[in-house]
């Protein structure tokens, strides 16, 4: 089962909306074909499984896959199905499908067709895996997660704003590795013009990838400048989606367009853009996981809006002691430890000299906000 997990890794961030899937097949103890979901469209791990293993299995093998099948009412072709129709009569299974129209369905026709099965193998290592899919599976919105670097006191940047690099090369690369899964990424106005970041994915032995990438300038001042950030004149610039309000000017949305770069304007009473109104864009546009990178003022703001249900933490043994030093995080006001936002499913990770921790945000029934107001650009 640990193998069907490295084979459902073989899809990562090709899949969505769907799950990543491993399955392959045992015969007396030995592998002898595996398969996975290599991207949306493409046949289901167990379909490629049981092709790759070109023949009719064993009466003694068995079928390892990190997803309950799928119930289907077709005799054969897809899920259950296909299993029951290739003479299976053991399966070993990983997580429960997380859809409540389909949960628990697959293992119930698998046993009323005399399979043996075996389920919640690795469970968690599975739901883990597939966190965007089970997340837009559940709610039908995309996962807003959240990624920050900071020192042992929680600070993001020096007084100067002095930032490269609190983490280690492990950890930046780590960095790129989730960069490669989420459909999208996003930052603030301010940390284009700064840093002028390209928001790619670079990872040893493969090509540079271009997710989605959100610049969020409510009043499009990043465009204002003759020194175009290179997110919108580089090549994957159609990638790039500038989310920005009425208040940002017509003249600097043509002008972005012009260049090949897409702008939604989201209706806002402020300079704001609203969350709210983000997700649910996203949603129409089947956009499943948007990660929110470094900017400390946006990344604020959106956890003051409960926007948030995943957050990275990359620490670093570093500590700068220093009250002006630029906080990771701020804006709420936590009188109580009751009151204080926590995580859930803690994942913890080593890279070099450097820790993440990461996991689903949860938050308190009641939480005071002070009066504060933090712009998305």
């Amino acid at each position: 089962m640990r193998r069907a997990l490295e084979l459902a890794r073989q899809g990562w961030g090709r899949t969505h909306p769907n799950p990543m899937v491993g399955a392959l097949v045992a015969e007396d103890g030995l592998i002898v074909a595996e398969g996975w979901h290599a991207q949306a469209g493409a046949a289901q791990a167990e379909k490629a499984a049981l092709a790759k293993l070109g023949r009719a299995p064993r009466e003694d093998a068995t079928l390892c896959v990190t997803l309950e099948p799928r119930a289907t009412d077709e005799s054969s072709g897809t899920g259950v199905g296909l299993i029951i129709a290739a003479g299976i009569k053991r399966v070993v299974a990983g997580a429960t499908d997380p859809n409540p129209a389909h949960t628990g369905k697959g293992f119930a026709m698998l046993r009323a067709a005399g399979v043996d099965v075996v389920s919640g193998v690795l469970e968690g290592e599975y739901t883990d895996l597939n966190l965007i899919a089970n997340h837009w599976i559940a709610h039908g919105t995309p996962l807003v997660a959240a990624k920050s670097a900071v020192t042992l006191d929680g600070r993001s940047a020096c007084r100067s704003g002095d930032s490269r690099w609190i983490t280690g090369e492990e950890a930046r690369a780590d960095v790129m590795r989730w960069r490669r899964l989420f459909p999208a990424v996003a930052v603030g106005a301010g940390a284009v013009m700064t840093d002028n970041p390209r928001l790619t994915a670079r990872l040893a032995g493969e090509d540079e990838w271009c997710p989605g990438r959100f610049v969020f300038d409510g009043l499009l001042r990043s465009v204002a400048d003759r020194a175009m950030p290179s997110v919108y004149t580089d090549e994957f610039r159609e990638r790039t989606i500038v989310v920005t309000t009425q208040h940002g000017g017509m003249g600097y949305v043509r002008k972005l367009r012009e260049l090949g770069v897409q702008v939604w304007i989201l209706p806002s009473a402020t300079q704001r853009v609203p969350m709210a109104e983000f997700r649910k864009r996203c949603a129409t546009e089947n956009i499943t996981g948007v990660c929110f990178e470094g900017d400390a003022q946006l990344v604020s703001q959106i956890l003051q809006e409960r926007q948030i249900d995943y957050l990275f933490i990359y620490r670093a043994p570093l500590l700068l002691a220093d009250d002006r030093a630029k906080p990771a995080l701020s804006g709420l006001r936590t009188e109580k430890l009751v009151n204080a936002i926590r995580l859930a499913d803690v994942r913890q990770e080593i890279f070099g000299d450097d820790t993440l921790t990461r996991g689903r945000v949860t938050y308190p029934e009641q939480m005071h906000i002070d009066e504060t107001t933090f712009s998305l650009g």
